[in-house]
């Protein structure tokens, strides 16, 4: 999962140029191994100079048992083991997945495929050198090895996915995306696929069977039979098939078209509602039968959650403690009201609590509410103004640096909220929720979450709910801290913060 460009939520599509025809499936042919091989370059670079820092660790700078001169191995023997370890880290990469091509994914989404295989090449290698009795047969130095290689070789992709999301918005190796399915699903879609321009896709439009198909400035160029000339003419790279399950024989049309033409195509599945990403498979007869695992915040993972939440929430309430004071002093100076704002939200188990907050705004601001829903283009889901008039001095800035929200910490030290969850929820809110929205209160809401670090108030409902959804399936402490450690930024850069 991938970090949204918020201010692109409300930049228009660019028109898009127009290629001469014929030439589509030459670049998606031509970028398909471009990325591959970038990634193979980079660690081949990394294990090759992790073999040497390892060697200059425990053989020069004499980390380590001391070294006697007769065991001293210069680096010219272990130089013939590059080679070997490289073919050995790519191979394992390989098998493992880490070299397909792929797009809206993180850096640090290879972090564990990364560090086995380099393990697991590293053991490999000490295995052979060990039963042929070659020189270089220091262990430690081995396992300084795997501990380089990983380091190396996850900053180098890092770096690499960097300079791709730069040429991405720089309009270079942009794959031209033409979506099949005028519908919600579809509008959903294009516009995160718009939202994040990183990603390098350019939605050329949408095809369907109703004329009067309208889904805002997305294109409509056809009906689904003209699949394969619009593809041509349009020179598409990619196809992204969004139809309703019950579509069955004209899914397997498009797909077909797609084959003739040479076209890449995805589907988005008619259930994405919920969360494919943790079903469980079994068949019966080659039939298959999904299911869906439990959250993974349950038990003795809960237990870990909620004992590192108390440490964190205790401690950070004593590090906030004089500034804290002097933010409910500044509140007390610029408008009449109480300092702590308190208000209803839902959390685990739909079970309503009271959650604490600095006012940012005037004290009459919940009666103006739902003049303001009236008024504006809330869709009740999610309310959210940029420039509420609501709003105070003091409130804009505490806002905007997400330090209204310190008091919460009271709230995770008591139980009713975590560090890092879903977003707290209003009861108005969750009454208009649609059936698959509801999985979002099955863990206890948070001060951050994913939703905060991939674009804060300027994603969707839906957006923010299926991050939410993510979170809860694929929860881990070491996602907990990731999310922690981008948070930082995010409030600091103020982005999508309103």
């Amino acid at each position: 999962m991938s970090v949204a460009e918020p201010a692109s939520m409300t930049r228009a599509q660019p028109p898009a140029p127009s290629p001469s025809p014929g030439d589509g499936r030459s670049r998606l042919r031509t970028r398909s191994w471009l990325l591959p091989a970038a990634l193979v370059i980079v660690d081949s670079l990394a294990v090759s100079l992790a073999l040497y820092l390892s060697w200059y660790t425990r053989y020069v700078a004499q980390i380590g048992p001391e070294i006697e001169d007769v065991n001293f191995a210069p680096y010219s023997v272990y130089f013939p083991l590059q080679l070997w370890l490289i073919t050995l880290v790519v191979v394992i990469f390989q098998f493992a997945g880490l070299y397909r091509p792929r797009r809206g994914i993180e850096w640090f989404d290879d972090i564990p495929g990364v560090v086995r295989g380099t393990a697991l090449g590293v053991m490999i290698l000490f295995a052979g050198v060990a039963l042929l009795r070659y020189p270089a047969s220091s262990r430690l130095t081995f396992i300084l090895v795997w501990l380089y290689a990983a380091v190396l070789v996850i900053a180098g992709r890092g770096w690499v996915q960097m300079a791709l999301a730069m040429l991405h918005r720089r309009g270079v190796g942009v794959e031209r995306v033409l979506v099949v399915g005028g519908n919600n699903l579809g509008w959903q879609i294009m516009s995160s696929l718009v939202a994040r321009p990183h990603l390098g896709y350019q939605v050329v439009g949408f095809l369907d069977d109703d004329r009067d198909a309208d889904i805002g400035r997305f294109r409509h160029l056809g009906g689904l039979d003209a699949v394969e000339q619009i593809a041509v003419s349009h020179c598409i790279d990619q196809l992204i098939v969004a139809l309703p399950a019950a579509s069955h024989a004209t899914i397997l049309r498009v797909v077909e078209h797609c084959r003739r033409g040479g076209v890449g195509f995805k589907l988005v599945p008619d259930l994405y509602e919920m969360s494919l990403s943790r079903v469980d498979v079994d068949t019966v007869a080659g039939i298959p039968l999904i299911g869906l695992k439990k959250a993974s915040i349950q038990g003795a993972n809960a237990l870990i959650k909620r004992v590192v939440d108390g440490v964190l929430a205790a401690s950070a309430l004593l590090v906030f403690a004089p500034l804290m004071a002097l933010i409910a002093l500044a509140i007390r100076l610029d408008s009449p009201g109480p300092v702590i704002f308190r208000h209803e939200r839902v959390g685990k188990d739909r079970r309503r609590f009271t959650t604490y907050k600095f006012r940012s705004m005037r004290q009459d601001a919940e009666g103006q509410r739902q003049q303001l829903v009236k008024t504006t283009d809330g869709d009740g889901k999610l309310f959210k103004l940029r420039d509420d008039p609501r709003r105070t001095r003091i409130g804009a800035f505490l806002r905007r640096s997400s330090l209204d929200e310190l008091p919460q910490l009271w709230n995770v030290l008591k139980g009713d909220m975590s560090i890092v969850g879903p977003r707290p929820q209003i009861p108005d809110e969750v009454a208009t929720y649609e059936d698959w929205h509801h999985k979002r209160l099955a863990v206890p809401p948070g001060l951050t979450g994913l939703w905060q670090v991939s674009g804060r108030s300027e994603l969707t409902f839906d957006e923010m709910v299926r991050y939410d959804i993510y979170y809860i399936d694929n929860w881990s402490l070491g996602l907990d801290i990731r999310i922690l450690l981008r948070t930082i930024p995010a409030v600091l850069n103020g982005r999508g913060a309103f």
